[in-house]
């Protein structure tokens, strides 16, 4: 054991040794003699340990002591990286106080407070004292590359104190990068990128720095983990992913915002804290809607209850949300056309509902989301839009697999607020519940939540039903499979899963163009030779529950020969 431990920490010194040698400092000597120390006793140790069950105290002793020292000494490194990574303020700092040349990426969706924490940083005195230039440049997503150069070369000369060389302002693209590298060439600077959008616009700013400099510092801001990743490529730079602000900070900025003081009345806290949650420790939302809070009258908790209820829109007329949705939609709009419509289409799910990953990729494949290649199969285009979505912080994972593979995901609820009313705008998304009583002339994705009343009646429906290509019919109160749904000659997606069905008529065979279909929690046994004829059915779900007396029951159906052909 003693050996092992001795093993692993001569590990961590060769690691400390190879990575972190400024850090160290006059200490390195120091280190290196521990590495070789504990590299000597280590071939002892192996044959100490061979005998230790000879009764031989004194020996055993000397194991246990070596032991302690070995996890001591242990503790001590996993607590100086561990300072190393987190520096002060939150593990950020202490990279910017660092004295070797890094770069360090902020990363996460908009809102979180990512140029807060920056600029707190950027304008600490202890950090300001460190470098002789500091620049703060906002990139945006339109970013036009001279313009950024000019700006950065001007804020240089404004803080010497001295005026722009006239010639800059006819300088080409090439000449203006050289410029700004020989200014830089010999000083220690900072310089912060606030709002990056894309890997080009790194590359493009990158290219303008000197290639090596007195430890210098660039810090970044983006919401899109690939410019994060692609920015900090090597061995020192840090990318500090941004995370929602825990309950009790939540709290205490809640209530500074709302009551300027960390005690909220008595007779609002119940309801304070139900639109808290809403905010999901986002501090944008938190501040925006404590603005809202702070104007209204302490006394009658009715106006509160009235924010919450409505809260995904402009309930008061105060506009203080719409600083929310000016971030938020600005990561929207930025999406090309094809993951827009996928991110719309998952308005039709409820609030804080977790959408199984598996389920909506092949919604969005057979609503023709997804746009074919060649020899990349759909399901694995939808995971990359997914992915992406995902990247860009707009889709949260709710939860993953074992194997790291995605289970399910969702929105964050002012996303969501502006995804439903986009949806709304273009007569994307229809979402009605059991209360639904005026249909729209023109339906394309329809979802009834909380419905109970039969699902045998679709007649209900403005509009031409055969058109219909994804119908979800998950948990509901049926028996058997409605005889209008095999007249949905375009029907792609099925799903019939935690319903009551217990037979798949020869009818399914009519369904041409079906591509997906779930029985699962189904009392399907069975399925028809008829389903044969699905010649484009590309995913079958099967495994019921309910009547264990039948082994097809919970672990499938008996199917046709030749189901495996299609």
């Amino acid at each position: 054991m003693a050996e092992s431990v001795v093993g692993s920490l001569i590990n961590q010194l060769s690691t400390l040794l190879s990575q972190e040698i400024t850090l160290l400092g006059g200490l390195k000597s120091d280190v290196q003699f521990i590495k070789d120390e504990l590299g000597s006793m280590k071939s002892f140790l192996r044959e100490a340990e061979a005998k230790e069950d000879n009764n031989d105290s004194q020996l055993q002793e000397w194991l246990k002591q070596v032991r302690e020292v070995a996890y001591d000494t242990e503790d001590g490194l996993d607590d100086f990286t561990f300072r190393f990574a987190r520096g002060y303020m939150d593990g950020f700092c202490g990279k910017v106080n660092a004295d070797f040349d890094i770069l360090v990426s902020v990363v996460g969706m908009g809102g979180l407070g990512k140029t807060t924490l920056v600029k707190k940083v950027y304008d600490d005195a202890a950090v300001k004292k460190q470098f002789q230039s500091h620049a703060w440049i906002t990139v945006s997503r339109n970013f036009q590359f001279s313009v950024i150069i000019k700006n950065l070369i001007q804020q240089l000369y404004n803080e010497i104190r001295q005026p722009v060389p006239p010639q800059v302002e006819s300088m080409d693209v090439l000449t203006l990068s050289e410029f700004v590298r020989d200014f830089l060439q010999e000083r220690r600077y900072i310089l912060v990128l606030d709002d990056v959008w894309s890997i080009d616009a790194w590359e493009a700013i990158k290219c303008v720095l000197p290639d090596c400099n007195i430890t210098s510092r660039v810090v970044l801001t983006t919401r899109i983990a690939d410019v994060a990743s692609a920015s900090c490529l090597g061995s020192l730079d840090f990318v500090y992913k941004m995370e929602p602000l825990s309950d009790k900070e939540s709290w205490t900025l809640f209530c500074n915002r709302t009551f300027q003081s960390n005690d909220c009345p008595p007779n609002l806290e119940e309801v304070a804290k139900k639109i808290l949650k809403k905010c999901e420790g986002l501090p944008l939302a938190i501040v925006a809607i404590g603005v809202v809070l702070a104007l209204k009258d302490m006394e009658k908790t009715d106006e509160w209850e009235m924010i919450l209820h409505g809260f995904g829109g402009e309930a008061d007329g105060s506009g203080k949300l719409d600083r929310i949705k000016r971030v938020l939609l600005l990561s929207y709009n930025d999406l090309p056309y094809y993951l827009k419509s996928c991110l719309l289409y998952l308005s039709i799910y409820p609030e804080d509902y977790p959408i199984d990953v598996d389920d909506i990729l092949l919604k969005w494949i057979a609503l023709g989301f997804v746009e074919e290649k060649e020899r990349i199969t759909s399901t694995d285009i939808a995971m990359r839009y997914m992915k992406e979505l995902i990247n860009r912080s707009l889709i949260q994972v709710k939860s993953s697999f074992a194997d790291g593979r995605l289970e399910t995901c969702g929105l964050h609820d002012f996303l969501r607020e502006i995804i439903v009313s986009k949806s709304k705008e273009q007569d994307f998304t229809t979402v009605a519940t059991r209360y639904y009583t005026r249909w729209p002339t023109k339906v394309r994705h329809l979802a009834i939540h909380n419905f109970t009343d039969n699902p045998q009646e679709f007649s209900r429906l403005n509009g031409d039903p055969k058109l219909l290509k994804v119908l979800d019919l998950h948990g509901a109160e049926l028996d058997n499979i409605p005889k209008q749904v095999f007249k949905l000659f375009h029907l792609r997606y099925l799903n019939l899963s935690g319903t009551g069905v217990k037979i798949i008529p020869k009818s399914i065979g009519k369904l041409q163009n079906l591509e997906a279909i779930d029985l699962i929690g189904t009392n399907v046994t069975e399925l028809p030779a008829d389903i044969l004829n699905l010649r484009k059915l590309r995913c079958l779900c099967l495994g019921g529950v309910g009547d264990y007396s039948n082994e097809y029951a919970v672990w499938g159906c008996k199917s046709p020969d030749g189901i495996g052909k299609l």
